[in-house]
């Protein structure tokens, strides 16, 4: 009995220990986890205190006092004018290579040398950013209508010398330095002008005249200079200024102050146009309803060298039109395009797209997913009849 009881214990306690020594290596490998996950915190806030050390450091940097470069001195010297008002001649940073340090630059001064120690980037108001389109207007030439002979003529002054440089170089001509469509509203010179951006894949940036007519004196100026000199950054670039006539209307003498301020703008615009190369990256483009007020001086050759009347649309290009916007449109087998096409005699091609959209509203009016004649014909009626008390004269685009 008593070795019997004895062997026994032995069992249970060799059972006790497998017990117990597995529970010690669970214990074990949950304290290995335990301490992978503090390492890891640690590690997460040992980083978080170093940036936070380096941010303070940063905060506490003397702060730079900002200047402009008046002249650069034989020497190696900078003539600058500070933010504060007074000249100094400092010493420049060699490190930041003197390409890059020229009359006019931004730079900034050590607060207590005066010494030049870096050069800031131009100063760009957010007036001017907010006119670049980022992307390339979803326009092409297909969407145009009746435009033939005016899109030709585009392409060859503002296309061709973005694209193919080397054939007016190899001819010996310098192409167009600038190019304005005139014509009614609506006949599409903004959609050729945006049509022309996306085939060349450029930069396009939509200027209107009317909101460089600033309250300040020079404020007007100072944006045409800011929006050329995004343009030269960005080119290959073009610059589209629509309705130019708000800013490029004739002088006169006797002008009120407003007048005056409007003026020094478009003394401005004709300073940067004729500041641009013919064959350079950057292509001007203008727009007007109204060329008879436009002053000579923006006529003469080297600024806007060709103009490019858009007219409104004939019988040929009207049924361009009406294909055009009606591609996408559920038609009914009643829709006569030729007898909307007489209907709509002396119809802008925006009228024709008025047209198209409304016609497709008098459908979903009545829940119908086909457009049918009747409703074609109740749009040009709608449409059509707003346009009966215009005073157009064409005589102003002869």
């Amino acid at each position: 009995m008593t070795e019997t009881s004895g062997a026994k214990k032995e069992v249970e306690e060799d059972s006790y220990l497998v017990t117990y020594t597995k529970h010690l290596e669970r214990k074990i490998r949950a304290l290995e986890t335990e301490k992978q996950l503090i390492d890891a915190e640690r590690i997460r806030l040992e980083r978080e205190v170093h940036a936070i050390r380096t941010e303070l450091e940063r905060m506490r940097q003397t702060p730079l006092i900002a200047a402009t470069v008046v002249d650069v001195l034989e020497d190696g010297r900078v003539i600058v004018k500070s933010s504060t008002g007074p000249y100094f001649v400092v010493q420049a940073y060699s490190g930041l290579g003197a390409s890059k340090i020229m009359p006019g630059a931004r730079v900034a001064l050590n607060q207590r040398t005066f010494s030049l120690v870096e050069v800031l980037p131009p100063t760009r108001d957010p007036f001017v950013r907010a006119m670049e389109v980022e992307e390339a207007p979803q326009v092409t030439y297909e969407d145009i209508g009746g435009l033939k002979e005016q899109i030709r003529e585009i392409r060859e002054t503002v296309e061709l010398p973005l694209l193919k440089p080397e054939l007016f170089k190899k001819v010996g001509i310098d192409p167009p330095k600038g190019v304005l469509l005139y014509g009614p509203p609506g006949t599409g010179k903004t959609m050729v002008a945006r049509a022309v951006a996306h085939e060349t894949k450029t930069t396009f940036i939509r200027v209107i005249s009317s909101e460089l007519v600033q309250k300040f004196i020079g404020e007007g100026a100072r944006l045409v200079r800011d929006i050329f000199n995004m343009a030269r950054e960005k080119a290959p670039s073009i610059v589209f200024i629509d309705e130019i006539d708000a800013v490029g209307s004739k002088r006169m003498d006797l002008a009120t102050s407003g007048d005056r301020e409007v003026q020094r703008t478009l003394m401005q615009l004709l300073s940067e146009l004729d500041g641009f190369d013919a064959r350079g990256d950057v292509r001007i483009i203008a727009a007007t309803n109204r060329p008879d007020i436009l002053d000579p001086a923006l006529l003469r050759p080297g600024r806007f060298d060709r103009m490019i009347e858009f007219p409104l649309p004939d019988e040929e290009a009207i049924m361009d039109i009406f294909r055009i916007h009606t591609r996408k449109m559920n038609l009914d087998e009643s829709v006569s395009f030729a007898e909307l096409v007489k209907k709509t005699n002396g119809a802008t091609g925006a009228d024709i797209k008025a047209i198209c959209t409304e016609a497709g509203m008098f459908a979903i009016r009545e829940l119908r997913d086909r457009v049918t004649m009747d409703d074609f014909l109740q749009a040009v009626e709608k449409i059509m009849g707003k346009e009966e008390g215009n005073s157009f004269n064409p005589q102003l685009y002869g």
